[in-house]
Parts: C-alpha cells; structure tokens; sequence
C-alpha cells in the first residue's frame, strides 16, 4: 500500500523524509518488521515502542509514526502525531479497507455477562442463516475455525485485520466482545458499529480504573462516542439492561435509539413468567407485543438476563420469533460459565469463571435457591490483579457456602500464601469456623471453611467431600486451560481435574 493512502485521515505535527513509497506492512512489534515496514511506536501498559525504533529498523523499516521528539536518519521517513496509539487504529482502518463498513458489527460491553451473550446470539443469528463470527474471552471464532484470544477484545490492529479475514471469508455479522480496556485504550474507535449492548456493571478491574465513575465512563464511551461515529448509514441502537442502576445512567445520559431489556415492567424486553431449576430455565418472553416461550439449559437468573439481551439484539435486527427460541434451546453451555462437569454421580459440580466479588455472588445465590442440600465451593484470587477484590470474595463465599475451600488461582508474581492471607481478612473469624485439612467435615448447618493452597488438591478434597444432591462450586479459572506461576503457564483445567477426580472416585 502506497504511504500516502495509508496516512488517509491522519493528523499529522511534522514529518522528516519524503512521504512516499510503498509500505510492505504496518506493524507495533518491533520484531513482526521487515523490509519496507511502518513502525507504529505505542506506549504500552508495560513496554514503551519508542524503545524499540532502533530495532525495528535494523529489521528494515522505512516509515516511523512516533509521538516523542527524536531524530532520524535522512533514509527513514519519520511522522510524529499526538497520540500513536489512536493513530495505529486508524492506519490499521486504512490498512485493511475498513472492514467493518461491511460487516453488521454487534458489540458488548459490561462487567458480567459478555460471553455468554455472544454465544447466544451466535447460536441465533446461525440459526437465522447467517454467517457469525465471534471475538470474546473464550476465544476468537469464525467458521468453525478457532483461535486463542490474548486479550476479551483485540489490539486495534488485530481487530482489523481479522475483521478482514472474516470479511473476506464471507462472515456477514461479527459479534465482538468489548473491555472497558479496549475502550480507554481506543481499540474499537475505527470500528463502524450497527448495535451495542450494556448488561451491567459491578467493581471490577479496579486495579486500572480509580474508581468505579472512572470504570462506567470507560463504558459509557461506547455508546457516547465510538458508536455515535460508526459510518454506517441507519442509526445505531443501544440494548441496555434497565434493571442495572448504571444501565439506567446511560439509557438517560446517552441520546441514542435504545430498547431496554430486564424482570421490570418498564422493559421493552422482559420476561413475563420464568422458572430456573437446576435443569435450566424456562419462560414466557416479551418482546413488544411478541410473545415466546424458551426452555434453556442454562441455570440461574443471571443468565435469563442474557438471554433477554441477545433476544432483544435479534428482534432489531429482524430475526424471526422461531429462529429466536431456536437459537437459545439449540445452546447447551458455555466453556466454563456455571459448566456442569458430566460424570457418573449423585451430585452437581460445576465450574465458573466468576473470579469477582458480583460474579461469585450472582452465582453462589442462584445456587442457593436452587440446592437441596450442601454447596462446596473452591475458589481463590489471581496474582498481581485488583487486591481490593479478596477479602470481598471470601466474605462472599462463606456467606452461601456450607463449606469453602480457600485455594490458589493464577498467582503469578505473588505469593499464594499472601493472597490467600487477603482473602481471609474477609472471613468473620467469630461466626465462620475454620477446619483443618486433617479434620474436614460437612459443617452440618454451620459455615465453615478450609484452606487448600494446591488447587488440584483443593477440587479433589471438594468432590471427595460431596453426598448426594450437594453442588460443588470450582470459581475463578472457568473456561482457562493453564495456570499462570510466575511467568509461566502451565497446563491446568478446572474441568479435566474435576472429571478425573469424579471417574477415580466413582
């Protein structure tokens, strides 16, 4: 691509060097450089790109868009802007021919819930006869071809170049998990949105946001700004959860067309009757004046609401009432969201990826009114994240459970006994009795818990612990199939360890 037609739309404060020539490719890597490259310097949360412009040219790059004063040779055409990291979604936009102008592009955004609705309306829009492509936590997928997701949503210029791949592959609508990192580093702004979808927020990533106004402005960015400037000439419309408080803050504060969804009777799309067992759950939907009735194999409440986002989101984009409740029965779970681990026993074990206090919650109390006898939950924190978040967390868990087994997440540069420590400042040590390993028992109506820092052992001692109709609750890594030690991820699947120990104790 020719320089000139790359830097399209750049506001650029001064240039060295002639700006011409053919770029070969446009990179953020110093090490994905070659011959004829652009090199787009960012200063990332870790690594600052200007520190690698050398190498970067060493591996044969022309072009250098950059934000700090520097000097150049009189071979390298240098461009210096305000803000490289907003000026690589824009050169990634150029780059890949905009591909979103093509695409009917769905985004969501909220604390709890994204996943989970991109895979119900997945499974509705496939059913409608779409082809659907997905971004999210799980993973990035399109025609049954699969890749790992580094990050819920991509880097700006990943996120073009598979939006283009898509494209290109005939994907007609994208569905496209959104972070509130994504939207304060700008990785969706060159994106060009038909619809997006809040669900609702609780205190989360509250490691890299001040504070929770911080963290719903991050949100609200989203519908204020970035799908206010999609290009796409019909407007833009809102899905929002009425029945979240901070929902309702941006159903006031944003002027865009907006259909609400929730329990309330002010909900445009709301479930009239519902029943949530631990089968799954059933109910009578409305949408205006439409009425559907859904089974679900899907449990807990929480997941009723995400039913009714991705409904809501289909009915705008014109999708019939059969190929809705289709698409919702057709989806048996999703990759560690309340997942039941299927193996010869009397009891429920299920693993989750609620690794905040709201998320542990939602679920321990649907869980609760749900069981017949005991719930076991395991769960721990992970390292070198918001520590505010732990003590939280176990007031939560012995709170709902009978018993809670205290072990190690992803702890990565910390200490497990540390974190493990944290949590425990939680536990009201007068009402709450702690056992140890050797004395473990079912607290027989009493709250109890236990701490078991290897979490293999943890599962284990949880699933051998469990009598009939009790539910064993395994929280934090859910769909994750490795555990972070230090640098390093090691092989480890909540779901795989849980199997086992239900076939060994079978």
């Amino acid at each position: 691509m020719q320089l000139g037609q790359l830097l399209e739309g750049i506001n650029i404060i001064s240039t060295s060097g002639k700006l011409e020539g053919e770029v070969s490719s446009l990179c953020y890597s110093a090490d994905k450089c070659k011959e004829g490259s652009l090199f787009v310097a960012v200063a990332g949360l870790k690594h600052d790109g200007h520190d690698f412009i050398q190498e970067a040219i060493a591996r044969g790059t022309r072009y250098i868009v950059h934000e700090k004063d520097l000097s150049f040779t009189s071979r390298i055409t240098a461009i210096k802007v305000a803000d490289t990291r907003r000026v690589l979604g824009l050169l990634a936009g150029n780059y890949f021919l905009h591909p979103s102008s093509g695409l009917c592009l769905i985004g969501v955004t909220g604390t709890s819930g994204k996943t989970t609705v991109t895979y119900f309306l997945e499974a509705i829009l496939k059913t409608a006869g779409f082809s659907c492509g997905v971004l999210g936590t799980v993973n990035y997928r399109y025609h049954n071809k699969i890749f790992p997701a580094p990050n819920t949503t991509p880097e700006s210029y990943e996120m073009q170049k598979i939006l283009r791949e898509m494209a290109d592959q005939g994907i007609t609508h994208v569905v496209t998990e959104v972070s509130s990192h994504a939207l304060d580093l700008k990785r969706v702004d060159d994106c060009d949105f038909d619809l997006g979808i809040f669900t609702n927020l609780t205190p989360e990533h509250l490691d890299y946001h001040p504070n929770m106004e911080a963290y719903f402005q991050a949100k609200k960015r989203f519908f204020s700004e970035v799908l206010p400037q999609s290009k796409k000439n019909h407007p833009q419309k809102m899905v929002v959860n009425n029945d979240d408080s901070w929902g309702r803050r941006i159903l006031t504060e944003v002027d865009l067309p907006a259909l609400s969804y929730g329990l309330g009777a002010d909900c445009f799309v709301k479930a009239l009757n519902y029943e949530s067992t631990l089968a799954g759950i059933g109910a009578e939907i409305r949408i205006g004046g439409r009425k559907i009735d859904i089974t679900s194999r899907l449990i807990g409440r929480f997941n009723l609401y995400n039913i009714l986002a991705a409904a809501a989101v289909a009915s705008i984009l014109g999708v019939n009432p059969a190929a809705i409740k289709e698409g919702i029965e057709g989806l048996s779970c999703v990759p560690g969201r309340l997942e039941k681990v299927d193996a010869p026993a009397d009891f429920y074990v299920f693993v989750d990826y609620a690794h905040k206090p709201d998320a542990l919650n939602q679920v321990l109390q649907n869980l609760t009114e749900l069981k017949k006898k005991n719930i076991i939950t395991v769960f721990g924190c992970g390292g070198n994240r918001d520590r505010s978040k732990r003590p939280l967390m176990g007031e939560t868990a012995v709170i709902y459970s009978d018993l809670t087994i205290v072990t190690s997440d992803n702890p990565r540069l910390e200490d497990p006994a540390a974190i493990i420590r944290e949590i425990e400042a939680g536990i009201d040590q007068r009402r709450i009795k702690k056992l140890e390993v050797d004395q473990l028992e079912m607290p027989g109506g009493l709250h109890s818990y236990t701490i078991i820092p290897d979490r293999k052992k943890a599962i284990e001692t949880a699933i051998g612990m469990a009598r009939t109709a009790d539910i064993v609750l395994i929280a934090g890594k859910g769909h994750e199939d490795y555990q972070i030690l230090g640098t390093k991820k090691v092989p480890f699947d909540d779901r795989v360890v849980a199997a086992n120990a239900l076939k060994r104790r079978a």
